[in-house]
């Protein structure tokens, strides 16, 4: 359908729609997840891009300057990076304060991944280039992907400040202000351009982007449906209308939205791409599809994904179908603290497909060594290392000496593919994990005193980043069930708590005990044993929570409608004592929280 064509009531309800996008929004919960596809616009190696480099050099007296800079813009063009590298640098060896060879040399280090050194480039360029717009742009674009909104917000800025009006500056702009949570801004900045640009189909799906974030999926949907309105092909649309579907309990429009995105995003941008890959995995996954899920999950090792961790192992790396038997085995915890615990699910099935617990090698998050020591003890437990480098992070496993003691290696997840083909795979058991005995005793005691049953309560994460906060209620709607009474109420959360603690006891009068002499975050080992001390721990899958549910701790999750890690189940599959709360969508969890405390008080009264 031709853009003109849509009836003018419709447009005018969509504006007014576009009009009421900064009311307030709610937020809340799943486990790990690929993000929305970058809303970004613009590509520093662009025809357009490089056409504007062009017409900067075409200005330059020095001809022996303009032929080596001539010739590294044909290879960007021709996407060899690494001759477009190396004439920029011969560039440079003539003079190094060309501001231009300075820019072509920052674009080809980035097409080459190397990120750390392109953004030098490009700083040393924008320096000697005060007026030159486009590096500034290229910067913020690089500055966004490497996770650093608020800096990438400010060269967004200076872009615009070149090129008032800029609907690719002011994008980028609304995007990396989404990013760093400053949404009503963004919402602000977007909904000015759409009135006066109401055909601009990457402004509708940016809004979108951000109204999701901050847990909106039903009116993200609108302005998403108003984008591939009027560029069907809008891959990127897809990918993150996927995510609002998702956030609304529609896995199978989810999914539809994720194979459309990648078959309109083929040629396209290789991260993009490898996203697309990546939450397509995970729309399975919450189908209950599980064999070719996992499977497809295998995209979240891809190179091509700019916060993917390189695994630095001298060994070679298991495929999954191949024996393992006999196998001197290093299985590699990734993803994040919370994964590693989580995935850990399938360590036993692993062992007993060896053979022998003393040939299984873990490597997991240094603060995990101990529980996991415990729950494997003739296994070989040690810590990893991530670090990052040029704008990529590699993960390592410095405390492993003896190389030759190792025979293949596995990320974790990998494991899932062979032993959790389906949900009756998992196992009904509680407990995968052993908390220390004593420590659990000592925890028990410490509570004797305290009133009524133990209930140790989670309500947010540490990782808030824009795709990550929004999956956490606002604190005011625990009010329900913080009230129930014959109950003592524990913190288990971790990072700075004193604001809501403070706001429990002034506004619900409720007193949330504070553990003493444990400090939450770090002290992982006794934390495990704090929660297997509960009689029942409540909160949204967070680190905490997962150490819980595999120690075997009664619990009860806050999660969304869809979340993947629910596998397509009513139930928990990775914690079969888990029982899941889960509300229609993002945007409002207050009907949640009331079942919570409804149960709650039954549990009570039981």
């Amino acid at each position: 359908m031709e853009a003109s064509s849509k009836p003018v009531d419709a447009q005018a309800a969509l504006m007014a729609r576009l009009q009421g996008a900064s009311d307030a929004f709610e937020t809340a919960t799943p486990g790990a997840r690929p993000a929305l596809a970058t809303p970004t616009l613009g590509d520093a190696a662009s025809a357009e891009s490089l056409g504007e480099i062009q017409a900067a050099v075409d200005h330059l007296a020095d001809l022996d300057m303009v032929q080596l800079l001539n010739g590294a813009i044909w290879a960007l063009r021709a996407r060899d990076y690494g001759r477009g590298e190396q004439l920029a640098l011969a560039a440079l060896g003539r003079d190094e304060r060309q501001g231009i060879a300075w820019h072509v040399l920052g674009v080809s280090r980035e097409k080459l991944g190397d990120f750390g050194s392109s953004m030098r480039c490009y700083e040393a360029a924008l320096k000697l280039l005060p007026d030159h717009g486009p590096v500034a742009g290229d910067l913020g674009r690089l500055a966004f992907r490497l996770g650093l909104p608020d800096l990438a917000a400010q060269f967004f800025t200076h872009f615009l400040d070149s090129r008032p009006g800029d609907l690719e500056a002011i994008n980028n702009l609304a995007c990396a202000l989404g990013e760093a949570h400053r949404y009503d801004e963004a919402i602000q900045i977007l909904r000015t351009a759409l009135v006066a640009n109401p055909e601009a189909a990457g402004l509708w799906n940016t809004l979108g982007a951000v109204l999701v974030s901050r847990g909106d999926g039903a009116t993200a949907l609108t302005f998403f449906d108003e984008a591939l309105r009027l560029q069907p092909t809008y891959g990127k649309a897809y990918h993150n209308r996927a995510f609002a579907r998702l956030d609304l309990g529609d896995s199978a429009g989810a999914l539809e939205d994720c194979e459309a995105a990648l078959r309109h995003g083929e040629g396209g941008d290789a991260n993009d791409l490898a996203t697309m890959r990546f939450a397509r995995s995970t729309a399975l996954l919450a189908l209950g599809r599980l064999r070719e899920g996992w499977e497809a999950y295998e995209a979240r090792l891809s190179p091509d994904l700019l916060q993917v961790a390189n695994f630095v192992v001298p060994k070679p790396r298991w495929t999954p179908g191949d024996s393992l038997a006999g196998k001197r085995l290093l299985v590699c915890g990734e993803q994040g603290l919370g994964d590693e615990v989580l995935f850990a699910n399938v360590l036993r099935d692993t062992i007993a497909a060896i053979g022998d617990e003393s040939l299984l090698s873990v490597v997991v998050e240094y603060r995990l060594v101990p529980l996991f020591k415990r729950s494997f003890p003739r296994a070989s437990v040690t810590a990893h290392r991530t670090v990052p480098h040029e704008g990529r992070l590699y993960w390592s496993a410095p405390d492993i000496e003896d190389w030759s003691a190792i025979d293949l290696w596995t990320p974790m997840a990998s494991l899932l593919t062979v032993f959790r083909a389906s949900q009756a795979a998992f196992p009904r058991e509680p407990g995968f994990l052993v908390a220390d005995p004593e420590r659990v005793a000592y925890w028990r005691d410490q509570l004797t005193a305290a009133p009524g049953r133990k209930v140790g309560v989670l309500w947010k994460s540490l990782s808030l980043q824009a795709e990550r906060g929004r999956q956490f209620s606002p604190f005011a709607q625990w009010r329900p069930i913080l009230e129930t009474p014959g109950i003592t109420f524990v913190n288990l959360q971790y990072g700075d708590c004193e604001p809501e603690i403070a706001y429990a006891r002034e506004q619900f009068g409720v007193e949330i005990w504070r553990p003493p002499g444990v400090d939450l975050k770090y002290d992982l080992d006794d934390v495990a044993a704090l929660c297997r001390a509960m009689d029942l721990v409540i909160g949204f899958s967070n680190a905490t929570f997962n150490l819980a549910g595999a120690c075997g701790a009664p619990a009860w999750l806050l999660t969304g409608a869809a979340a993947w890690t629910r596998l397509g189940a009513k139930d928990y599959p990775w914690y079969p004592q888990v029982r899941v709360f889960a509300p229609p969508d993002y945007n409002d969890w207050s009907g949640v929280m009331g079942e919570v405390a409804e149960a709650l008080a039954a549990e009570v009264a039981g």
